[in-house]
Formats: structure tokens, sequence, C-alpha cells
């Protein structure tokens, strides 16, 4: 007894640098026990800590309490057993009872209830494998669950959520029960391991407001206020639902131009009223145009057509020539609709084409200053919301953030490191961890995020490469809730409903990118899809821990391959592009974009048109539509079988390079062939990447409506959208 205790009280913190609350621990429970002749399992329950936990403060406090925080949390108590007169653990949850310390994690829920799977003590054989086999067979009984009870990450020096749980090594003379392998995710859509070639100049940390639980909370619930408001705005004004994303797409184009202060809600924009959110409500107006199919749909859509466009005239302050000219084309064609009945189903499109040119501008005259209306009314209430946001967020830190600082051209070169706040983050609020399965659930006041528990386990990953101011992981739970949260509220909560904000490429794309191309970089990516551990995203405030390097618009590489998969809304389009531009410009080092876009063709997009014009392009490629695939931007929350889907229309690939970047990523006939081929799906079973959308046969809606469109669809022609003025769901997450 005073070898082991002796040997116990030698091996300190500042000896060894393990944990002082786990020694501290591990002494209390060898002095209370008085029994404790097995000294391995005394030096095994103090050995991971030491190999894993980070370095803490010698302060051994003056009564250290039995059990950390979140053992009691998960169940975990400390218990007398007279049988064998020494402590052991019970688990009122799980009814597991240990000799050792427990480790979150580490046991099955059947495994060595009292130890009696170890060797039994003398005179107890009779007794003790009577109620070995009796617990045994009670155990079986019980399904291999895992805890769910909420865990709090308030001890120093560990890190319950680990996924990779900690493990015991039995001893000879005391044989244990198999112990569960560590958490590996099934498939990694990831490859964490690239080192960037991505240069920058050395810049300082940015005057962000830090993340926290309580800001974020307000934050989606202001976000589903304004919804709410257009929502309700659009119905009222003019009839109508809100064009599907139309509200996402709006907070894309917004960012591009936006001053403000608020990494979500748009507070300074000029213009007030949004082309983007004007587009498309307008194109909804007097109805709804929708992809038809049969023959009968196109009847009634027609009809339905005239008469709303009939009524919008008569209901609103129109010109006599404006009334007079509406008024003829739908009496004229609700005339031809009563007599003739043998038209085919293009007979009927093609009238309501003819329809919609005759009556459309008369329509959207009329309707325009309630449109405006509705646009410049969300923006001020945007504004409003942003501003009482900010005052309350800067009353829960100590000090204002710094006033920023003008970027030093004189820098030095450096290899693109992860962005950094100015402003220290204050203790941040406890959020509640568990497992269900799978998944991993994250708990704020009663606000519940999920996340797949294998990306759970790459954000802590990047975490850790990324995070320079929580070695002890204190603030990971919360940092993740803000995480999940903040692309939660801007996605909304609808079904199926910002998938298309947030794909990705395929996994054997990205691998020949790198092999082929030198790419070790995501322009347009979040922590939830990278594929790479550098990446630009949207919200440098709390992505900046996970690895972001900030928005793509203020990031200026000096040299590096990147690739870049906008999202794909016109306005951001064209900013990327007059980006590209600025930067081959500039530079004299190496530097390649690849970049990935849709092909459209009817009509072509400016983005695209000047890309194909540029004299820095030097190949493309075109990848048909349905015989590639992207991955799904729900990725992180949805099944395996969910996982990609086939795009229904087609992908460019545009090669933009300087001379010096062409010289050493030259996008030659092998490599391009290579590249092509990684676009095609590997397997077209149930389990493979088919589960999107599947080819329509049919044709589509007058000219101006969609005609490949899916929930999980990236493509440019929305249900909801003119082909002229569309403004579509991304393939990333915007980094604007």
């Amino acid at each position: 007894m005073s070898e082991t205790t002796g040997r116990e009280r030698s091996r300190g913190p500042d000896t060894d640098g393990q944990d002082t609350q786990r020694s501290a621990l591990t002494r209390s429970s060898v002095d209370e026990s008085k029994m404790a002749t097995d000294q391995t399992s005394v030096k095994a329950d103090a050995g991971p800590a030491s190999s894993q936990d980070p370095p803490l403060s010698p302060n051994t406090p003056t009564k250290p309490p039995e059990l950390p925080d979140e053992l009691v949390q998960a169940g975990w108590s400390k218990c007398w057993s007279r049988r064998e007169n020494r402590p052991y653990y019970f688990n009122r949850f799980t009814n597991q009872s240990l000799w050792e310390v427990p480790v979150l994690g580490q046991h099955d829920v059947i495994s060595d209830p009292l130890g009696l799977n170890a060797a039994p003590a003398e005179g107890g054989d009779s007794n003790g494998r009577k109620r070995r086999i009796s617990e045994e067979q009670s155990a079986n009984k019980r399904p291999k669950v895992e805890p769910s009870t909420p865990i709090s990450p308030s001890t120093p020096g560990v890190k319950p959520w680990s996924t990779e749980e900690k493990q015991t090594p039995p001893t000879p003379s005391t044989p244990s029960a198999p112990t569960p392998a560590p958490y590996r995710p099934a498939v990694i859509y990831w490859d964490l391991d690239v080192q960037t070639n991505a240069v920058i100049r050395e810049r300082a940390a940015v005057p962000l407001l830090p993340p926290h639980p309580e800001i974020e909370l307000q934050r989606a619930q202001l976000v589903t206020k304004l919804r709410q408001h257009y929502h309700e705005l659009c119905l009222q004004r003019e009839g109508i639902d809100p064009p599907r994303e139309s509200f996402n797409r709006w907070l894309l184009e917004r960012k591009v131009i936006d001053k403000g202060l608020d990494p979500l809600l748009p507070s300074d924009c000029e213009p007030v009223i949004s082309p983007s959110m004007f587009r498309e409500v307008m194109n909804d107006i007097p109805i709804r145009l929708s992809r038809i199919k049969y023959k009968e749909e196109a009847r009634k859509l027609l009809f339905k057509y005239a008469e709303a466009a009939k009524k919008m005239i008569d209901s609103r302050n129109a010109s006599p020539e404006s009334r007079k000219v509406v008024k003829w084309n739908a009496e004229d064609t609700m005339n031809w609709l009563r007599r003739d009945h043998s038209a085919s189903k293009e007979d009927y499109m093609e009238r309501l084409e003819h329809l919609r040119l005759q009556c459309g501008p008369h329509v959207a005259a009329v309707a325009k200053d309630s449109v405006e209306g509705i646009c410049s009314k969300i923006y001020q209430l945007s504004a409003d919301y942003s501003r009482r946001l900010r005052q309350t967020h800067l009353s829960l830190l100590p000090a204002p953030p710094p006033e920023p600082t003008a970027p030093d051209p004189s820098a030095r070169l450096v290899y693109c490191y992860p962005l950094r706040l100015s402003s220290p983050t204050p203790a941040l609020p406890r959020v509640e961890l568990h497992f269900e399965n799978d998944v991993a659930c994250l708990r704020f006041k009663g606000e519940m995020v999920k996340v797949n528990r294998g990306h759970f386990s790459k954000l802590e990953l990047l975490y850790r490469y990324s995070c320079i101011d929580d070695p002890r992981f204190e603030k990971f739970l919360s940092r993740v809730w803000c995480l999940l949260k903040r692309y939660q509220a801007m996605f909304g909560a609808g079904c199926n409903e910002g998938t298309g904000l947030q794909g990705a490429l395929p996994v054997t794309v990205f691998e020949v990118l790198h092999k082929q191309f030198g790419i070790s970089f995501e322009c347009f990516a979040s922590p939830l899809n990278s594929y790479y551990k550098q990446f630009c995203s949207a919200f440098p405030d709390i992505d900046g821990f996970f690895g972001s390097r900030g928005p793509f618009l203020s990031f200026s590489p000096v040299s590096g391959s990147f690739e870049a998969n906008p999202p794909f809304c016109e306005e951001l389009m064209d900013a990327m592009v007059t980006h590209f531009e600025e930067l081959l410009s500039s530079s004299s080092e190496p530097l390649s974009f690849v970049v990935v876009v849709p092909d459209w063709r009817d009509p072509e997009t400016p983005a695209l048109t000047r890309m194909e014009s540029s004299r820095f392009l030097r190949e493309q490629l075109h990848v048909a539509a349905y015989e590639h695939e992207y991955r799904s931007g729900s990725q992180h929350v949805c099944k395996r079988e969910d996982m990609s889907y086939r795009a229904v229309h087609g992908t460019a690939v545009l090669f933009l390079q300087n001379d010096a970047g062409f010289s050493k990523w030259a996008p030659t006939p092998e490599r391009v062939s290579e590249l092509s081929a990684a676009f095609k799906p590997a397997r077209t079973n149930s389990t493979s990447s088919t589960s999107g959308p599947a080819p329509q046969g049919t044709e589509p809606a007058p000219k101006a409506t969609p005609s490949n469109h899916d929930n999980h669809d990236n493509s440019h022609h929305d249900d909801n959208n003119n082909s002229s003025s569309s403004s579509s769901p991304s393939d990333k997450m915007a980094a604007v």
C-alpha cells in the first residue's frame, strides 16, 4: 500500500505534465480504497490523461471532488462494496459497476458488472460464479446502446465527446471485458492531411465579435421572424407565396455588397432594393409558373395566368393602354380555350408564352412599386435586427473590439493560416452533448442541433488544427453549437430547404484536383462540407476556429492552386470573376484557379461568358448533365444513401492561370481526361451517389420557366425564376 501510494505521489504534474485534477482524483481514490492492491489499474486510470490531455495549471484543489462533473452527470457515483471491502463505481442509468474510476465511452453497457468477470476473490468462487451467470443473462436482455446523458465540458483536461475513446490495457493477472473499438466514420469525405501551398501576406487579427450561444440563438430567432415577415408581405401584397429559396439567395446577394457588421443579417447595402429578390418576386406575378408534364396541366396553367392577369390589372392603378392590352389578350385566350379542345400540350405552351410576352410588361409595371416595397421593408427590418443584436452582443464582452487596421503591403509572405479574432472570447455558457446512434446532439436552452458523428469528429480535428485560444477544448461544444445554428439559420427550416447552398464536388474529383493540379484550397466551402482543411467561407467569426481563411472576396493569395465552386448567384459569380482577374494580374508567382460553375447557355450567364473570354483562360471542360454528381448540402445530417445526387444540368470546368501557374499546373490533355473521368459516378446501386433527382423526360414550361429543377438541384432554372434573370441555389456555401 505504501509503495503504491508513494509512487502515485511522486508522479505529480511537475514530473510528467499530467492533469492535476486527474492526479488528485487518482490519489484520493487510492487513499479511500485502503485495499488497492492492483497497481496496474491505478496506472491505467492515470495513463491516458498524460498522453492526450494538454498540460494544465499545477494548482491542486484543497478538497478534490470524488468524481468529475461529467461522470456524475453521466450517472456515475462512488459506492462501497462490503463483500470486497473496497470502493466501486456504479452507473444508475446503465447499471454498470466498475472497480476503477470510469472513463466515459470506454466501457460497454454489459461489461463486467461489479468486476465479476475478473479473477474471483478467495473464498468467493461459488457465489461469484452464480452471480456472474445471472447478471450476464439479465444484461444480455438489454439492448446495447450508448449513454444518452448530457455531458458537460466543464472539467478541464477531459474531452468526454472525443470520438476516439480511451482504452485501458488489461493486466495479465486481472482479465477485463473487451472494450468497444474507437469510433471510426464508415466513409470519410475529406482529407485533412493535405498541406496548403497557398501563400499570402501576413495579416493582423480581424476585429469581429466572437460567437456566443446566447447571441446565436437570438440571431436564429430574428432570421426566422424575418422569413415570416417576407412570407406575409408576399401574400398580403401580391397574393403569392414567396419564391422558393428566394430569401436564402437574398442573403447571398446582399452579403456581396453588405458593409454591415452582422455576419448574417444585411444592414448596410447600396442599393436598398435587392435585384435578386425583386426579380424572383416579379417572376411569380401574377402566378407562379411551374414545370408542365401533361396537356391538362398546360391548359389549366394557361387559363389561370389569363384570369390572374386580368384580375390584377383591374385591381391596380394601371394606365388605360395597359388595361386595354391585358384585358383583350386575356379574353382572347379564354375564348380560344372554350372553342378549341383538340390542342396539344405544345399549343398550350406556345399560347402561354405569347400571353406572357403581351401581358408581362404591363403586369410588371403595375406591380413594380409594391414589389419594391416588399424588398425595402425586408431590408429595413434586417438592418434594425442587426443593430439590436450588436448592442446585445457588445454588452456580453468585457471590452469593445479594437478598430480594424489597414493591411500592410510590405508584410512578409507566409503560408496561409486560419483567420484570427482580435477580441478575446468571454466565458461561454454550457452546451450539453449526447449521442443518438451515429448522430451527435448538442442542446442549449432547449434548442437542439444535430450533426453526424463522422462530421462531429471532423469538426474536432479542424478545431484541433486551427484553434489557438482553447487548448483544453472548454469552448469547443459552445462553438460547434454556434456553427451548426448559424448554418441552420442560413438554410431555413423547410424540407430540403437550402440543400443546394452547401453542396460539394465528389471525393474522386478532389483527389484528382490535388494529384494533377496541386490544389489544396477551396475558395467557397464551410467546415461542414470542406474536403481540405484550408478553405474560405461565409462566416469568419465562427468558421475561423475550424480552419476558415475568411471570405473569398477579401482573400488575396499571392500564389497557390485553388478550386472555386461558387454559389450559383449571379451577383456573387460576377464579383468572383472580377476578383480572379485582379489576383491573376497582380501576381507574378504561380497562381491557378480551377472554377466549377453550371454550364448555363439559355441564356448564357455573364460570369461564364466573361471567364470564357478571359486572357487567363487556359482550358475548359464540359461535363454532361446526368453523367456526374454532387455531394448533398445536408451531408452533415443526412443518411449515407442520400449523400450524393446526380446533377440535372451540365457543368463547366474552367482553368484560369497566370503564366507561372500555367507552367506549373498546366491542364494537359492527360490531366483533363483524368479529371473528366473522376466526375463519373462509381456505382449505380442504392448505396451509391444516385439518390438525387432522376432524369425527367418531360418538356419544360414556357421558355422563362424552369426545365430542370429538383429539391436537391443546383439548377440555374428554378421553379420560381425567369431564365433571363435567375438567381439559383449554390453548390457551396457563400464565402462572401
